[in-house]
């Protein structure tokens, strides 16, 4: 437990000291976007030294003995998806940025209010819903998603809304299937076992965390499906 209290408040100062930084960054959303970035990475690097918690990225296979896979009409000639990770913990939010740096993130709005760092997250281009029922105008959110996938950046989006618990299955908002309907964008499903690691609350535990990039589903997976996928390996 000694460790956890260690990395939380190291953590902390951390976040204190690139404050400055992403304050400069505001200038500029290239500017906000690779500060941003950097910080993220920088907890990885403070999970590891202090807990001793790595990552292994696992991506599906293309190939079976040598030979191509067969095309199953799921993929969009300009690469584009949307991303519907499990989430855990910080840990997948910053391997995810880090393994696709054009990457975007649908949060909480209440996220986007925090002083310095919310404003960041907005400046490089993250977008806030509101989660009362009824509230999101999924009109105007499709628009912004739109607008941002045809500059170059993919949509990484939590599609329970929240952080889960190992061996917690949580129902998928429907927002994702709208997005993926409205967008015609395949979904790549993320699983993760960080929060054997990186739990929502109490220790952290030394190991390795896993990031499960599953295969295409279309755009018009059923929730179901999507959340099979997403909770395959999944803790």
């Amino acid at each position: 437990m000694l460790r956890t209290i260690i990395f939380k408040s190291v953590l902390l100062i951390y976040f204190i000291l690139w404050s400055p930084l992403l304050l400069l960054g505001l200038i500029s959303s290239k500017l906000s976007r690779k500060l941003v970035y950097a910080d993220a990475a920088g907890t990885l690097v403070l999970a590891r030294l202090i807990c001793g918690i790595k990552y292994q990225v696992h991506y599906p296979a293309t190939e079976e003995n040598g030979i191509p896979a067969m095309p199953n009409g799921n993929k969009r000639l300009d690469g584009k998806s949307i991303v519907a990770a499990k989430h855990m913990s910080i840990l997948e939010i910053a391997v995810i940025s880090k393994v696709i740096p054009n990457s975007f993130f649908i949060l909480k709005r209440e996220l986007l209010w925090i002083p310095i760092y919310g404003w960041a997250f907005w400046r490089c281009g993250m977008l806030g819903v509101n989660r009362a029922r009824g509230k999101t105008n999924m009109k105007k959110l499709a628009q912004d998603v739109e607008e941002r996938v045809l500059n170059g950046f993919t949509l990484v989006i939590f599609p329970e809304g929240t952080r889960a618990k190992p061996g917690q299955k949580i129902e998928l908002k429907r927002g994702l299937l709208l997005l993926a309907h409205t967008l015609k964008l395949p979904i790549l499903p993320v699983g993760t076992d960080a929060g054997l690691y990186w739990p929502k609350h109490g220790r952290m535990h030394s190991g390795t965390a896993n990031l499960w990039f599953e295969p295409l589903l279309p755009c018009n997976a059923s929730l179901n499906e999507i959340s099979d996928a997403i909770n395959r390996h999944s803790a």
